[in-house]
């Protein structure tokens, strides 16, 4: 299988939190897409901690796209130049005023490769303590949850984490401690 050609590309807005392209690509079998439309965002981390006591930690805030309060996993965006190992460690602390003794790398996801090309990375954090205060951005209104294994469990599989990525990411950390 091969990949398509990119004849053009241009942007139609540049901003900090919406930047959409529009390219001109060949298929390989001739056709001409004259608008293929391309979201771009910056790389995200989600992190899954694990604390000291045994309990996992969450996040309830509104979100403005699906309207909603949900409840999610804490994450956050990598700054340019910046490691995603540090920007969870960060990202964390940030939002739940907890620090770990461990981070362990656990997948890499696309969130739709059809229309947009970041990655968001997943990590697990052990051993987390609560060491400070949450230092939030101004838009931020977080609430920190702490849940057990088996309350995380029936959440994840209750459906009622509405965030894609966040219930493939919990899966896939449930799995790698064998906890499914």
């Amino acid at each position: 299988m091969d990949k398509w050609r990119l004849l053009d590309s241009r942007y139609i807005i540049q901003r900090p939190w919406a930047t959409l392209r529009v390219d001109k690509l060949e298929l390989p079998n001739g056709t001409v897409k004259d608008e293929y439309y391309v979201l771009e965002y910056p790389t995200w981390v989600n992190m899954i901690g694990l604390t000291a006591h045994g309990t996992l930690l969450f996040v309830k805030q509104y979100r403005h796209g699906a309207h909603e309060i949900l409840v999610e996993l804490p994450a956050g965006v990598v700054e340019e130049g910046e490691d995603p190992v540090d920007a969870a460690k960060r990202e964390m602390l940030e939002e739940t005023g907890y620090a770990f003794d461990r981070i362990e790398y656990v997948c890499e996801l696309y969130a739709n490769p059809a229309t947009s090309g970041n990655l968001t990375y997943t990590y697990l954090l052990q051993g987390g303590k609560k060491v400070q205060e949450q230092e939030l951005d101004d838009s931020e209104d977080i609430e920190v949850i702490e849940m057990s294994i088996d309350e995380a469990k029936d959440f994840l599989f209750s459906n009622k984490i509405g965030q894609a990525l966040h219930s493939a990411a919990l899966f896939y950390t449930l799995r790698k401690l064998n906890l499914l």
